[in-house]
C-alpha cells in the first residue's frame, strides 16, 4: 500500500482523476482533489502509475515521525530514506539517474545542504540546483504531524514524454492534449483531422488513446510538419498519419468526411495576432463545418475566450458546445471547447 500524489495543470484535475479509476479502479482509495494534486492510497505496482498520461508527475509519499528535518539524518530515519530512494530508482534504468534536487522551504539552509550532500554521497548521485534526475520534495505533513518526503516515481515529469524528439515554439503540453483528446472520446473508427497540427502533440496523444480509420494533420508551415514528422516516427505513428501542408480554412477533403477534428488555435501570442484571428477563427469553424459529418466532435484550445465564444454564439447553427474546460498552462489560463456538428454541413 503506497501513499501517492499526482501533480496535474489545473484545471484537470477531474480528468486526470477520470483516467487514473478508469486504469486502477478499487486499487485507488482515500482520494482527495487539490488544486493541481490529486492524493490517494494505491495498492498495485508503482510501475504502472508511470503509464498515466493525464498527470504531470507522480509521487511516492512518505511520512517521517520527526520534529524537524535534522532528524532524518539520524540512522533509523536516513536509512530508511535511503531505502525509498533505491526502490524509486529500481522502477527505471541506472543511466537515467545522474543527478538529484532536494526542494523544500529554506532547502539552501545548512541543515538542509547537509541532508542533501549526504543523500547524494550515498546514492552515488550529484547535486543539482535546478532540475534534478532524482527529485525529492520535503514539506510538513499536511494532517499529521512530522515531514512528508516525496519522491517522484520517474526520471523525468510524466508530461516529458520521450516520443518528443522535436520541440516547437509553443507546443500544447502533452497532458493537456490527452485530456483533450479523452474528451472527444475517440473510437478506432474515427477519422481524425488536426487543424494547423504544429509538432503532432494532439495527433500522437490521440492516437495513445486508440487508433484511427483515418488521422491527417495539417499545417502551412513546412518546417513544423518536418518536426511532426520526426515526433511521429519516435511515438511509432509514421504510417498512421498523413501530413498536408494544407490551409485549415481552405481544406481539399470532401464534405462530411471527418468525425473529429482538433486543434491548438493561435493564441496571437507566439503566433499570429489577435487582428489575424478574428478573421482566421469565423473561416476555420465554418470549414471545419463543412468537413465535419453529422455528429462530429471538434475540440478546440485556445486563450482567445471572447473571440471564440463570439464565434461559436454567430455560428451557434453548425456547432453545439458540450464542454468548456479552463485550465492553466504555461503561465495562461486558455480554455478547451468540445462542440458537436449539429446540422448538415454548409455548402
Amino acid at each position: 500500500m503506497f501513499d501517492i500524489e499526482c501533480d496535474t495543470l489545473e484545471g484537470l484535475e477531474p480528468y486526470a482523476l477520470e483516467e487514473i479509476r478508469e486504469r486502477f479502479g478499487r486499487r485507488c482509495t482515500s482520494i482527495v482533489l487539490r488544486s493541481g494534486r490529486i492524493r490517494m492510497v494505491y495498492t498495485g505496482e508503482l510501475q504502472a502509475l508511470l503509464r498515466l498520461r493525464s498527470v504531470l508527475a507522480a509521487y511516492l509519499v512518505v511520512t517521517f515521525d520527526v520534529p524537524r528535518p535534522r532528524a532524518l539524518l539520524g540512522h533509523q530515519h536516513f536509512t530508511r530514506l535511503l531505502r525509498v530512494l533505491e526502490m524509486v530508482r529500481s522502477l527505471g534504468v541506472p543511466e537515467q539517474y545522474r543527478t538529484m534536487r532536494l526542494s523544500a522551504a529554506g532547502e539552501d539552509s545548512s541543515v538542509l545542504t547537509r541532508l542533501k550532500e549526504t543523500l547524494a554521497r550515498h546514492i552515488g548521485l550529484i547535486v543539482a540546483p535546478d532540475e534534478g534526475d532524482l527529485l525529492i520534495r520535503l514539506r510538513r505533513a499536511t494532517q499529521k504531524t512530522g515531514w512528508e518526503v516525496l519522491v517522484r516515481l520517474s526520471s523525468r515529469p510524466l508530461a516529458t514524454r520521450e516520443w518528443r524528439v522535436c520541440n516547437w515554439p509553443g507546443a500544447l503540453n502533452a497532458t493537456l492534449a490527452s485530456v483533450m483528446m479523452r474528451l472527444t472520446q475517440p473510437s478506432e473508427v474515427d477519422r481524425v483531422l488536426n487543424l494547423a497540427c504544429g509538432s503532432g502533440t494532439l495527433l500522437i496523444e490521440r492516437l495513445f488513446l486508440a487508433p484511427a480509420q483515418l488521422a491527417i494533420g495539417c499545417d502551412l508551415d513546412r518546417e513544423a510538419l518536418r518536426c511532426a514528422q520526426r515526433n511521429l516516427e519516435a511515438a511509432g505513428f509514421t504510417q498512421a498519419v498523413r501530413l498536408e501542408q494544407w490551409d485549415a480554412t481552405l481544406l481539399p477533403l470532401e464534405t462530411e468526411s471527418i468525425d473529429m477534428i482538433c486543434a491548438d488555435l493561435p493564441f496571437g501570442q507566439l503566433i499570429g495576432s489577435h487582428r489575424d484571428n478574428e478573421a482566421l477563427y469565423p473561416r476555420l469553424i465554418t470549414e471545419a463545418a463543412r468537413v465535419a459529418a453529422s455528429g462530429a466532435r471538434m475540440c478546440l484550445l485556445t486563450h482567445e475566450v471572447r473571440l471564440i465564444e463570439r464565434v461559436f454564439e454567430r455560428y451557434a447553427g453548425l456547432w453545439t458546445l458540450t464542454h468548456v474546460v479552463r485550465v492553466r498552462t504555461g503561465g495562461m489560463t486558455p480554455r478547451v471547447y468540445l462542440a458537436l456538428r449539429t446540422t448538415t454541413p454548409v455548402s
